[in-house]
This record gives C-alpha cells, structure tokens and sequence, in this order.
C-alpha cells in the first residue's frame, strides 16, 4: 500500500517558485506503508514538542500537539498528561480514539486535549495535526480579542486566514465548546482563542508546529509594536501576494526544516 505523509494539495507543491534546472524543490516524504507513515508522525510529533518545550510554551500540564493515526483517521496520537514538552519522546506519545479512550500508552490524556482536538479534527478531516499551547505572547494577544493585523511579513501568512474564538468559559471540559472552537477554525489554518491562546492546524504535523511558533511570535512583534506606537499594516493586495508567498502548507512544512535539523541534532533521545 502506498501512503503519503500529507494530503498537501498539489497546487502548492510550486508555492517556492520555479526551480532552477537540475534543482529538486524538497518535499513531504511518500511512505510505502502505514506504518512508516505512522512512525514518521510520531517522530514529527515529538520534535515539534522538544522545540516547544525548547521556546518556553509550555506552562504547567497546558498545552497539546495532535496528529491523526493514518490507519484510524478518527484516532489522534497526543503528549500523554502532566510530562513535560522538554522530555517527551516517541514512545511516550499515546493513541486515544474518538471516545477519549487510550488505545496504547501508559498514561492517561488531557480531558482538555481531547475535548479540543477530537472535535478541530472532526471538523478538518483536510488536516493531519493541531497544535495548541499556551505560549505567553498568543495568550496575552488572546486577551485583546481581535485578529493579527498585516503588520509584518510573517504574520501575513495569517492574513485573512485566520479565525477569532470569543466565547470563553473556563477550561474546556466538554466536547461541545471543542465543536464551537472547530466552527470558529472555519477553513483556516489557526484560531486566536480569546483569553487562552492559539491553536494551529496543518497538512503534516510539521506545517502545524511551524505555524504555533511563527503566529506566537507575530503576536510578540504586534504587542510590541502597538506599545511602541500605532503599527502601519501592509496594504491587502500585497498583504494577499505574501500570504500566497509564505503560508501555503508546503511551505509551512518547509519553514520547520531547519528547526528539525537542529532538534534532531541536539536531541536524538526523542526518537527512544
């Protein structure tokens, strides 16, 4: 059986541009089995959480990275509750299925976790991963409830791309605010959730990963720039042209190339 790593659409397969000639633009692996496939998301899954841990998200037991089984698509791979993003390896992660059961590992999940994740995977079986934590420059811009504003390069990649999650109630519990968070996604590739954080899907769990840590520090540098003074925003036809440049999810799943080159090298225990 062939499997691929990601249901990257192919349209963005160019998003980088022409390639000169003799030149291969790199891309998401093709695995010839599903279990190949699920240990590669595995792998993702735990160096997406050492490079969280590595930026300080984390903030107690808050805070979970998802990635659908490719055998069971309804079943979602998760941190197990309560360990640390900094010490998290492949043989930690658990299977919980759509009920909130855990089908393999040796701790239980975040009722939070599932209560968020099974219901933003139900509502986006186009995506792989979700990622949420709270990260302190996303939940301090959760806090002025509104959308990123196209103030710089980087946060263009969410222009218009992005959904606002006003209805906080404490933390979730229940899988109906998970459906009500899903709603607010929509078709886009993060949701600011007011007064808690960010959440971030993606086409692999790289491209998810990636855009947490690039909408985390858009939400620094407008803080920033909103303290220091009013911020100028980029006009919307050039604001539409580097969205299209920079946030399709080939190349968000480009964009964490180097940090997991970096993860990897530092920390190759997260493979145990």
């Amino acid at each position: 059986m062939i499997s691929v790593a990601a249901t990257i659409p192919d349209s963005t397969r160019t998003a980088a541009g022409p390639a000169p000639d003799g030149v291969e633009l790199p891309g998401p692996p093709v695995f010839a089995t599903i279990e190949e496939e699920r240990l590669h998301r595995k792998q993702e899954l735990a160096a997406a959480f050492r490079l969280f841990g590595k930026f300080g998200f984390s903030e107690g037991v808050a805070g979970h990275i998802t990635a659908r089984d490719p055998e069971n698509p309804e079943w979602f791979w998760v941190n197990p509750f309560g360990v640390n993003f900094a010490q998290i390896s492949v043989s930690d992660l658990i299977l919980v299925d759509h009920a909130g059961r855990v089908v393999e590992g040796r701790l239980p999940v975040n009722r939070a976790a599932f209560c968020i994740h099974s219901e933003v995977h139900k509502a986006r079986p186009d995506v792989i991963a979700a990622a949420h934590a709270h990260s302190l420059h996303g939940k301090a811009f959760a806090s002025l409830r509104h959308r990123l504003d196209p103030i710089t390069q980087d946060s263009c990649a969410f222009y218009e791309d992005h959904g606002l999650y006003e209805d906080f109630r404490g933390v979730v519990n229940e899988t109906e605010e998970g459906e009500r968070i899903g709603k607010a996604l929509g078709p886009h590739k993060a949701v600011i959730l007011a007064n808690h954080g960010i959440l971030t899907v993606g086409h692999t769990v790289a491209e998810a990963a990636w855009w947490f840590i690039t909408m985390e520090r858009s939400c620094q540098a407008q803080l920033l720039a909103m303290a220091a003074g009013t911020p100028q925003p980029i006009d919307h036809e050039t604001a539409m042209l580097v969205r299209e440049q920079t946030g399709s999810p080939l190349a968000g799943w480009f964009q964490l190339r180097p940090l997991w080159d970096q993860i990897v090298a530092e920390q190759p225990d997260l493979f145990d």
